[in-house]
């Protein structure tokens, strides 16, 4: 009975020791542990893409001060920009818009617009939707460019007290770059010569917008360009689209023209066979001048 209760121990004594055994951790060519090692390549990961950011000042006159303040990427409504507003005139509210925005130069609309009564002060957001410019491979917001306008709100007709365009680096300056689009096989360039570049990405049906094209436009030249369509038929049958998209000078953006499903039903047009329209660019500023581009454009989806 001893014997068997010695042996009964032994076998014990063998089984806690191979079951330690197991989990010892063997060691790494440079004594760490690797899933230290992991997480150390993890906050390096997190440090190089880091946001760095100080207070920059936009505009600060006798009239208004616009101040950005903080940064947060993270925000309910996308990547958001804190910002500070004065009025400081003592008896006109004014109206703080962003005229025009750009991210890695591609140009998006954050749809800013408040106003300030006379003599107050307000702490506003900018946010910028994520989901078009990420489709679309943009990536970080690595540059940020703003066009500020700041008028009176009850007298449009009056000068603009402010109008100023600023860069934001969230990385720093030297980190900034400029978003290239890489064409794709299945690309139909509509328009490309020395002033713009008008590109169909693709076709979808929407289901809010109804049977949607997708464009990509550039504008290479130093003049804010109104891209247009008129006389759009869908098989034959007139239908517009109403469209009008401006691109200012040097950036590219991404657009679409849609035709709404009531649109379709009221015409019986079930399947989409041909699209046919008049696409149209031209200086934003300068109606007289001669246009960039205007050509009938035949599509076949």
């Amino acid at each position: 009975m001893k014997r068997f209760a010695s042996l009964l121990i032994a076998l014990m004594l063998t089984l806690s020791l191979a079951a330690c055994g197991g989990e010892t951790t063997p060691d790494t060519n440079d004594g760490t542990n690797p899933s230290q090692s992991e997480s150390n390549k993890d906050e390096e990961k997190t440090d190089k893409n880091e946001i760095s950011f100080t207070e920059v000042v936009a505009v600060d006159n006798a009239e208004c001060l616009i101040k950005i303040t903080e940064i947060d990427p993270d925000n309910m409504w996308g990547f958001t920009l804190k910002a500070q507003l004065e009025n400081k005139s003592t008896d006109k509210t004014y109206m703080f818009s962003v005229e025009s925005a750009a991210i890695n130069g591609v140009q998006c609309d954050p749809v800013f617009a408040t106003e300030v009564a006379a003599g107050k002060k307000s702490n506003e957001e900018i946010s910028f939707s994520d989901d078009e410019l990420e489709e679309n491979g943009v990536g970080d917001y690595t540059d940020i460019e703003l066009t500020f306008r700041v008028y009176d709100s009850n007298d449009w007709e009056a000068d603009a007290v402010a109008k100023e365009t600023i860069h934001i680096y969230p990385y720093g300056e030297d980190k900034a770059v400029k978003f290239v689009r890489e064409a794709q096989a299945s690309d139909n360039i509509l328009i490309d010569n020395e002033y713009v570049t008008v590109t169909v990405t693709g076709y979808e049906d929407d289901e809010i917008w109804g049977y949607t094209v997708n464009l990509f436009l550039l504008n290479k030249t130093d003049n804010n360009v109104m891209f247009s369509v008129d006389e759009a038929s869908v098989n034959g049958i007139m239908a517009d689209p109403f469209y009008a998209t401006s691109v200012s000078a040097g950036k590219c953006a991404f657009s679409s023209m849609a035709w709404s499903d009531t649109t379709l039903e009221e015409n019986s047009i079930t399947e989409i066979e041909e699209i046919e329209f008049n696409f149209r660019a031209y200086n934003e500023d300068d109606w007289s001048g001669n246009d960039f581009a205007n050509e009938t454009i035949t599509l076949n989806p």
